[in-house]
């Protein structure tokens, strides 16, 4: 009996003393250990962010790889058993990928380059030029972004069509509603898509150059032109492309507006997309279920999705090193 109420004070001493050799521990290597548990905090709340916009897309990649027997077998989640290409074989025909591509690589780029080059100027006058209404124009740039775009489509459709009626813009003209020249002069009068973030990433960005640097331009005698382009560009180019990266990508994703004033008038990915619901009747006849026809579809989808993604990839890849000094350079600019 006393040998082991002797064990027992030894046990309960060899805890204290671990004990108090685990709190000098953490006196000593407070801050580490702080830093330590921090840091993982960060990294699973990223890794928890990452997963919800991770996940839909391995969804997406994984499904279009799928043969007909891996998405009607419920065994079959995430690698099929069969690998097959055939579903980028029908989305490349659904699509008609070469004129499609070609036509909203043309598009997406013409807008882009107007809202840059329109966002640009805009912003240079809203950041170095005091006029008068200045306000009041800032007020209705800003309320045309809070403004949902349905409440005012309705009334710019039938602006442009009566304005391409006047100039004889319909029929077989060419020209009109179902083209792009709707949205193209939107883009020139700083109406594009989100055209009013873009305006106000150049304002912010131009604020922050050194106005020191304009007034000695203004001694030497240079021009608001030479201003412009001698110094605002020259120092905002890695800014000018991420303002061009985000107006080519929201053009080239954007369905509502295009949809509404070029319908079928122009072969898109963006309007083609939506032709695989009608083009693909249900199964049932074939002894499938209609969710399995579904699914069927599904992979088809899937496929075109991928299609459309990757020359918005192969973009970023391209202008990568650019846009994240744009990213960068914003904080470093000013005075």
């Amino acid at each position: 009996m006393k040998s082991l109420i002797l064990k027992l004070k030894n046990v309960l001493q060899f805890i204290k003393q671990k004990e108090g050799g685990l709190k000098e521990y953490y006196r000593t290597h407070k801050v580490k250990i702080n830093r330590l548990i921090s840091r993982i905090f960060v990294y699973v709340f990223l890794i928890t962010i990452a997963y919800v916009f991770v996940y839909p897309i391995m969804k997406m990649i994984s499904i279009s790889f799928m043969s007909s027997t891996d998405l009607v077998n419920p065994e079959v989640i995430w690698l099929p058993k069969k690998f097959t290409f055939s579903n980028y074989a029908v989305a490349w025909k659904v699509l008609k990928g070469q004129v499609s591509l070609f036509n909203s690589i043309k598009y997406s780029t013409l807008l882009a380059v107007l809202q840059t080059v329109i966002s640009a100027i805009t912003g240079f006058a809203f950041a170095r030029y005091e006029f008068k209404g200045k306000k009041v124009l800032y007020t209705v740039l800003l309320m045309s972004f809070i403004i949902p775009i349905p409440i005012l489509l309705i009334t710019q459709y039938n602006m442009f069509s009566n304005f391409y009626t006047q100039l004889g813009w319909f029929g077989n003209s060419g020209r009109g509603l179902g083209t792009y020249d709707s949205q193209i002069i939107m883009a020139l009068f700083g109406q594009g898509v989100n055209s009013a973030i873009l305006i106000l990433i150049f304002v912010n960005f131009f604020k922050m150059i050194p106005n020191d640097l304009y007034e000695a331009g203004k001694i030497d005698g240079a021009t608001p032109l030479q201003l412009f382009w001698h110094i605002t560009i020259k120092l905002s180019l890695s800014t000018i492309v991420v303002v061009f990266l985000f107006s080519f990508v929201w053009n080239w994703n954007e369905a509502y507006v295009t949809d509404f004033f070029v319908g079928d008038g122009i072969e898109l990915f963006t309007n083609q997309l939506g032709k695989f619901d009608s083009l693909f009747p249900s199964r049932a006849s074939e002894g499938r279920t209609e969710g399995d026809a579904l699914q069927l579809v599904e992979s088809f989808k899937m496929a075109a999705t991928v299609i459309s993604i990757i020359p918005l990839l192969i973009l970023y890849f391209v202008g990568q090193k650019s846009f994240v000094e744009g990213i960068e350079k914003t904080g470093i600019t000013g005075e």
